[in-house]
């Protein structure tokens, strides 16, 4: 459902901004990147499945680049997760590094954010939620929002 109004998101506290995505360097070697494009659906229906694994949310584009954007509760939560032998995550990189990551075929990489309260802004206007509008919680861009410097201010306070 698309909001037509003019909206903004705040997380009460600290949380961590997680990009991590997927390159095929060799399209026609389908049974070096299928595996990897399969393993990361699996991971987020384990991570939904258990909210208190700490991811708060995240979006997803398919491509020769694939990018997944993910929002965290914290980088201990993330971390955790990362490094847990019963978990999806552990057993699909361990796989990658032992067939896929001397080929060259596929690129992996990953980018990693630690976000304070009053350091981040956002604006959704004739969206759906999405992106930290939807990890988050959604409030009319009015009054002190309506502004970047005032969204700012308030994600400050969210932090109380």
């Amino acid at each position: 459902m698309r909001h037509t109004e003019r909206l903004t998101a705040t997380v009460e506290g600290d949380f961590v901004v997680f990009l991590i995505g997927m390159r095929i360097n060799s399209p026609w070697k389908v049974h070096r990147w299928l595996p990897l494009t399969r393993a990361m659906p699996r991971m987020l229906a384990e991570l939904q499945a258990e909210p208190a694994r700490g991811l708060l949310g995240g979006e997803m584009w398919f491509g020769r680049t694939t990018i997944l954007v993910q929002y965290w509760r914290s980088l201990e939560q993330l971390f955790t997760y990362a490094k847990d032998k019963d978990a999806v995550h552990l057993p699909a990189w361990r796989d990658f590094n032992r067939r896929i990551a001397a080929t060259g075929d596929v690129g992996v990489w990953h980018e990693t954010y630690r976000v304070l309260p009053g350091h981040y802004e956002n604006v959704y206007v004739n969206m759906p939620p999405f992106g930290l509008g939807r990890a988050g919680t959604l409030h009319a861009a009015s009054g002190e929002r309506q502004s970047a410097e005032g969204r700012v201010r308030a994600s400050a306070s969210a932090a109380s």
